[in-house]
């Protein structure tokens, strides 16, 4: 819990988010790390994250995660989506 509370206070924008079921898990290369993409239930948001390894899909699986918000541009459109700074499986 001391980790937590360390994330959360070393910046206002993190959000700490507990038993979200992941609805999607894609995970793809990209030079020496694999990015990770997750659809959480009740998101309409794409949460990324990076792993230098592959991981288990996560699909189906219970997850606490700390993350931030920020936009993305592709093909010259905004879209929003969350950093994750930190995932575990609950």
């Amino acid at each position: 819990m001391k980790s937590l509370n360390k994330y959360l206070a070393a910046n206002e924008q993190l959000i700490h988010a507990t038993m979200k079921k992941v609805e999607s898990h894609v995970q793809r290369q990209v030079g020496k790390w694999i990015h990770n993409t997750i659809l959480l239930e009740e998101y309409e948001v794409p949460f990324k994250y990076k792993r230098q390894k592959k991981y288990r899909s996560l699909k189906g699986a219970r997850v606490d995660l700390i993350y931030y918000p920020s936009t993305e541009e592709v093909a010259g459109m905004d879209f929003e989506v969350m950093n994750v700074v930190k995932i575990n499986i609950s």
